[in-house]
């Protein structure tokens, strides 16, 4: 069933039919209703927890991060909104969607014509990066999939290269008849974004009805993509069978010992072909690097078990989990915030715009804003290199793996398996430099004219694609953003041409759009010559910084605030190197020290066990064995414990039974325990399960399991 545009207040809008007035269904009815939506996890207001566990770990949907506002930030809600939306009706038709209709007495030009005009460049015109490496370019894809994933809605506004039109008054995004494509296809193939159940508004503005798309994942820099935005997707990315809480791994394949994520158990539809998936977030396939950093941190977490049972065996496998979660979060705080933002934006404009960190305000709201996820956050995609550099040992060119068009690498995870497993493509990502942005050097042929090509079908435009993205979300021209970051805005060609640096650039806008105004976000973003020390100009440093502002600031579990980690871990996590994480979790011996600079000769890389890529010392967190005030902490025998804020929380191990409280606090009045601690019991499970042994064969329980055993005659 596929359901169009809910927008639940005094009715239900779909496909703009209208539903009876609420008061006019019966209660029974509204919840079936919002139930067949989805609409009713949106619309509840969580339970909020406040025992010590939910102020030591972060929920899986980010619910409850913020207590007063329990929705912010959290998975399947809607983006916010820094400026109304611009729709073109009140059902909220995307922009440009009547070719006839007019802004500013000009109409928007054809997507693909702005991709064709401004932004298409090809293969080999391309100048290089010589201070970045590619795998910064990398990193933002990465922490892009940490905050944002827009669902689409597979509704009758799907535009297919079969039938261009939704209906004889709707016509959709055309292939201009000067495209190359012409002939071959007559319009570009686009989803629209599936639309939230509730109308959006400004902070402190009253709501308002217009539509509004949703965030299916956690706005929070949590590692969501390691480890999902819900509990039931969590369960099915862990080891369930491990005592140390391990993530899942391949049982059909391993890179010589190490492991891979993973698969699906079917194959994934992708166009004209079927291919094997790996299990996780469902963009984890989309390209090599990609499946290498979730294969580099799915290690990441399981070394990291490793590492915390030895220093706290009585800890469960939930503990152990949870405490690597915890870390696995905090590491991707510091890197793209310490390591990543400062490149990107440039030292001063991040000393200007992300100033020092003075505690969690729960009057932040941390959500993803529409124009950071359709358009901001997607600056990096002119500075993807056409070519995606393998290399072998000593990081040198091989035959075994060599280098590939950017389009063989797209959904193509069999190549990891069966072609060299992650190193060969991290040292590529490590020594490539990154493709420089210029006027005249935009998005590569790869992306504009062979995006998914290699899949079988019509080959998409991710420059097109992106610019209808930010039509159909409403968002509104390129100088109403100026406007809000307090920056010049254009009213004349010349006045764009010296915000661009570029009268060439400025004209062409003129020709396509008419007006500055008309200008769609993201090219005129991306189109500004990058501030010093940094890859983007005012208009992106801002939107960019306001973000990164706002899910720091609002995160109430930000791994700087008091209370989140010990001083001395807060010290150790400091020193956390994406460097010493490759050496941790794969075969390469030599890496950068700096893996975010690029490094211009194999002899620059450093060995792994040089002092500049240090180890996370994890000797902080050792469990203490006493507590301040009740002393000793009783642990189980056969069981597991963890002090919390003195509270010890208490678990039997598999094939135990728990007898007694679960868990026991100190009494900070008599300086006891409140209770004496539970026991573990082993369960017979000959007795409680006797088909557990086929016929033929005796039960025998063992401690903490059974054995079946042949029958003695």
């Amino acid at each position: 069933m596929v359901w169009g545009h809910w927008n639940v207040w005094g009715s239900l809008v779909w496909f703009g039919f209208m539903f009876p007035p609420a008061d006019l269904l019966s209660e029974k009815d509204m919840e079936v209703l919002l139930q067949a939506t989805g609409c009713s996890s949106e619309l509840l207001r969580p339970l909020c927890r406040t025992d010590c566990l939910s102020e030591r770990y972060r929920s899986f949907t980010g619910e409850c991060n913020n207590r007063q506002h329990p929705k912010w930030g959290a998975a399947n809600t809607a983006y916010s909104r820094w400026l109304h939306p611009e729709y073109e009706d009140f059902r909220g038709a995307p922009r440009g969607w009547d070719p006839e209709h007019t802004y500013n007495n000009f109409t928007l030009p054809p997507v693909r014509l702005v991709s064709q005009e401004v932004l298409l460049t090809q293969n080999d015109d391309i100048s290089l990066d010589t201070s970045l490496s590619h795998l910064l370019v990398e990193w933002g894809q990465w922490i892009d999939h940490d905050l944002a994933l827009t669902p689409q809605s597979p509704s009758t506004a799907k535009l297919t290269s079969l039938s261009c039109r939704v209906s004889p008054s709707r016509p959709v995004p055309q292939i201009p008849l000067s495209d190359p494509r012409t002939g071959i296809q007559s319009c570009m193939p686009f989803f629209r974004s599936a639309p939230s159940c509730v109308g959006g508004a400004l902070a402190g503005t009253p709501p308002h009805h217009h539509r509004e798309q949703l965030n299916a994942i956690t706005s929070f820099v949590d590692a969501s993509m390691v480890y999902g935005s819900s509990s039931s997707l969590a369960a099915a990315l862990r080891d369930s069978s491990s005592r140390l809480g391990r993530l899942a791994l391949n049982d059909q394949a391993s890179d010589q010992g190490l492991a891979y994520m993973p698969y699906l158990p079917r194959l994934c539809p992708l166009s004209v072909a079927y291919i094997m998936c790996c299990l996780g977030d469902s963009r984890a396939n989309e390209h090599l690097g990609m499946i290498a950093l979730h294969t580099l941190f799915l290690r990441e977490h399981n070394r990291l078990v490793e590492q915390l049972h030895l220093l706290n065996p009585h800890w469960g496998p939930d503990t152990l989990y949870q405490e690597a979660r915890k870390i696995i979060g905090a590491i991707h705080q510091i890197l793209t915030w310490e390591h990543y933002l400062p490149r990107v934006l440039g030292e001063t404009a991040t000393s200007q715009l992300m100033p020092t960190f003075r505690g969690y305000d729960p009057e932040t709201d941390p959500s993803i804003s529409n124009v950071f996820s359709a358009a901001a956050f997607r600056f990096a995609h002119v500075t993807v290199q056409p070519v995606v550099a393998r290399l072998g040992s000593g990081y040198s060119l091989s035959p075994e793996h060599p280098s590939l068009p950017l389009h063989h690498s797209l959904f193509a995870s069999w190549r990891v398996v069966q072609e060299g497993g992650i190193d060969p493509i991290l040292r590529g990502l490590l020594l490539s430099p990154a493709k420089l942005q210029l006027p005249g050097q935009m998005m590569v042929e790869e992306l504009t004219e062979r995006l998914f090509q290699a899949q079988g079908g019509l080959p998409l435009d991710l420059a097109a694609l992106n610019l209808q993205r930010g039509r159909d979300h409403g968002l509104p021209g390129y100088s109403s953003w100026r406007a809000l970051c307090g920056l010049s805005v254009p009213n004349t060609t010349s006045d764009l041409a010296d915000i661009l640096g570029s009268p060439g650039l400025a004209e062409k806008f003129r020709s396509l759009y008419g007006t500055p105004q008309n200008i769609d976000v993201w090219v005129g973003a991306i189109s500004e010559p990058p501030l010093a020390g940094g890859r983007v100009g005012p208009l992106l440093a801002c939107l960019l910084a306001r973000q990164f502002r706002a899910l720091r600031d609002g995160d109430r579990f930000w791994w700087e605030r008091e209370g989140v980690f010990t001083g001395a871990q807060r010290a150790a996590l400091h020193a956390v190197s994406l460097s010493r994480i490759i050496c941790d979790n794969t075969r390469i011996a030599h890496v950068p020290s700096d893996p975010f600079r690029h490094t211009v000769s194999p002899d620059d890389m450093l060995a792994c066990n040089h002092a500049l890529i240090p180890h996370l010392n994890l000797s902080a967190w050792k469990e203490p064995d006493t507590d301040p005030k009740c002393g000793l902490v009783p642990r189980l025998e056969s069981g597991f414990s963890m002090l919390c804020d003195s509270t010890i929380y208490y678990q039997c191990a598999p094939g135990y039974q728990l007898i007694g409280p679960s868990l026991v606090t100190c009494d900070p009045n008599s300086q006891l325990w409140n209770a004496a601690p539970p026991t573990c019991h082993d369960v017979d499970e000959c007795a409680d399960q006797p088909t557990l042994c086929p016929e033929n064969k005796d039960c025998l329980n063992t401690p903490g399991s059974y054995m079946c055993k042949g029958k003695v005659l």
